[in-house]
């Protein structure tokens, strides 16, 4: 069996132990190593387990939260799905891309909207997710969340971080910027 191998095996194990020894050896890029068949890293495994612990464990060791599968799906978009906001939180404070989409061009904040999860929306919001942010189908956030029947809180959350980013200074920007 090869080093990557053992090493997503321990980690899909809990196996500390063997993870940490892995990871001690020097020169080894094990940390960010992807299964051969699905792509997915450790980070993708303990996201998909809500780990939060082992979150902030491998993103200490230098893990990158932004390594999506063969399927396009990174561990911020698992713990979107999967309604994981200590997870969220974890990844995006590990410095995850809020705004990387999926296959099919969907972001976090979309899925989150799909969800009418408004705790996760706003967390997305705050760590500066666009609403206006398009997938494959050319809908955005704001989009999906003005399609929703009930979707007055959804819209809500988007109207405070757009005054949110124009008190700040940060409104929307069109065209090309210097």
């Amino acid at each position: 069996m090869s080093e990557g191998y053992e090493f997503l095996k321990a980690v899909k194990e809990r196996d500390g132990d063997t993870v940490i020894n892995a990871l001690n050896q020097p020169g080894n890029t094990l940390i960010n190593t992807r299964d051969f068949a699905t792509g997915r890293t450790a980070m993708h495994i303990v996201t998909e387990r809500r780990d939060a612990n082992w979150i902030a464990f491998l993103t200490a060791r230098g893990g990158n939260p932004d390594i999506a599968d063969k399927k396009g799906v990174t561990p911020l978009q698992i713990a979107t799905q999967l309604g994981y906001i200590e997870g969220i939180e974890a990844l995006l404070k590990a410095g995850a891309q809020v705004d990387q989409a999926n296959a099919a061009g969907e972001t976090p904040l979309i899925s989150a909207i799909h969800r009418r999860d408004t705790a996760m929306i706003r967390v997305l919001l705050k760590n500066g997710a666009s609403p206006d942010r398009t997938d494959n189908s050319g809908r955005s956030a704001r989009d999906y969340a003005q399609l929703m029947v009930g979707g007055g809180p959804v819209l809500q959350e988007i109207a405070q971080a757009d005054a949110d980013r124009a008190e700040k200074g940060g409104g929307k920007t069109y065209g090309p910027s210097l």
